[in-house]
């Protein structure tokens, strides 16, 4: 090691040191006397990598994976209710909407909290009788919308923007296909408790996980047996499936932003610097048990920065489980979601956030099977193979993509952390959260193992 490289490690780690008992007096003023009160205890516990701790380290009741379609809605949890009364009485004047509304949520995601919005038609009332609910009248459409809210405790409103999150695909929805276009923002809390906004509902299958055995005999089941089979009896398909998604990828960040009114999301210069010590600062304000892997990364990472590769339009969470395609073609993307961290930066950060996501066999059973991308598609196609597909994507050779996948998955690691943190701080009560620990554990051998090979 150079003396210039070990200088570099070595303020590194001083400043993660500082930060962190900075954070820890924090956490004893607060965060400790929260978590007594709701019952929780925060455990300091050592971090051990090896390659036989993957295989059951996670065990999280978030799902055994599935290829579903967005119409797969569940009841509200408890807890993250939502006043019918009250918005119903706001999108009426709004919208000009008649009829009773139902709010049902869609079960995925961890972050800002999704729900399908139902106004159902009244069946126009005959002289001397009331009006009712009516399956769909001529004329008189069901009408489906998307609600997005920012989780129940949240305090950094920065960190979930509906408004910006509102403005930015009100652009993007224009020169973008797969961005769903959003039609309405409140900026009042009164109606159901916070910002939110409404976006149009767009319909297809979202791919993740380990796929279920059987589907039933609908035309809808039918064709997620028939992708099913397609996926784990074809190579040629899989790589197609996986070809589209990521030249969808290089498409956003081909795109324009100044001319889609966008440049306005991100500073490009010091991107890079900015990400990483961001989400280093972040990880230490979350930090409920010493993760020595996850630490070593974070040195590592502060140690090595590049400069930028270029500047694009940058999703940031870009994952097939943020995917929707065409039931009858797979390779047709119809729906791009959740853009709460969309900004302008470099590219191949965002690509790095999608390798980090991106499993391979020696993650472990449960990590393969995490809702991130389809189980079939991470054991056959590798990293290097979704690089390569990008690549050729742009038409140019892309640098080594190490420091950009150990990034990746060190903010998902972080990401994870918050949301475990809010869990054991009694913000969220859903029991999804409750083995996110282990996750964090994971990710932080992954990326220690990967900087250790010095490949992706």
């Amino acid at each position: 090691m150079s003396a210039v490289v070990e200088k570099r490690l070595t303020s590194c780690l001083i400043y993660a040191i500082l930060l962190h008992r900075l954070d820890a007096r924090r956490f004893r003023g607060g965060v400790e006397q929260r978590s007594r009160a709701t019952g929780s205890r925060i455990w300091v516990v050592s971090s051990v990598c090896r390659s036989d701790v993957f295989s059951g380290i996670i065990g999280l009741p978030l799902t055994n994976g599935a290829i579903d379609g967005m119409g797969e809605t569940k009841p509200v949890r408890q807890g993250e209710e939502i006043d019918i009364e009250r918005l119903s009485a706001y999108l009426e004047g709004e919208l000009v909407t008649h009829g009773p509304i139902e709010i049902e949520q869609f079960p995925g995601g961890s972050s800002n909290l999704t729900y399908l919005v139902r106004i159902v038609p009244e069946r126009p009332a005959a002289a001397g009788e009331a009006s009712e609910p009516c399956a769909d009248p001529a004329g008189f459409g069901t009408q489906e919308f998307v609600l997005r809210r920012p989780p129940f405790g949240n305090t950094v409103k920065t960190a979930h923007d509906m408004r910006r999150e509102f403005d930015v695909l009100s652009k993007l929805a224009a020169v973008y296909a797969p961005a769903p276009k959003p039609l309405l923002f409140c900026g009042d809390a009164s109606v159901i408790g916070s910002e939110f906004y409404l976006m149009e509902r767009r319909h297809g299958l979202i791919i993740r996980g380990r796929m279920p055995g059987t589907y039933g005999e609908s035309a809808e089941a039918r064709a997620l047996a028939k992708a099913k089979h397609d996926l784990e009896t074809s190579e040629d398909f899989r790589l197609d499936v996986c070809r589209s998604f990521i030249e969808n990828l290089a498409g956003l960040h081909g795109l324009d932003y100044s001319a889609a009114g966008l440049e306005t999301l991100g500073r490009i210069e010091g991107y890079n610097r900015r990400q990483i010590e961001g989400w280093t600062k972040r990880y230490f304000a979350a930090k409920t048990h010493d993760w020595d892997a996850l630490e070593k990364t974070i040195v590592w990472l502060n140690a090595n920065i590049p400069t930028e590769s270029g500047a694009s339009l940058i999703h940031n969470d870009y994952k097939f489980d943020n995917v929707m395609l065409d039931p009858a073609d797979l390779t047709r993307v119809t729906a791009v979601l959740d853009w709460e961290m969309v900004t302008v930066g470099d590219p191949l950060m965002d690509l790095g956030t999608t390798l980090g996501y991106w499993m391979s066999g020696d993650a472990g059973d449960e990590m393969l099977s995490m809702p991130f991308n389809p189980r079939v598609l991470m054991e056959n196609i590798t990293r290097q193979q979704l690089v390569d597909m990008y690549s050729e994507s742009l038409g140019r050779a892309v640098p080594d993509m190490l420091f950009y996948y150990v990034f990746g998955t060190f903010k998902i690691a972080v990401i994870a952390q918050q949301i475990y943190a809010r869990y054991v701080r009694g913000f969220t009560g859903d029991a999804r959260f409750a083995g996110f620990d282990k996750f964090v554990a994971a990710l932080g051998c992954i990326a220690n193992g990967a900087l250790k090979r010095g490949t992706i």
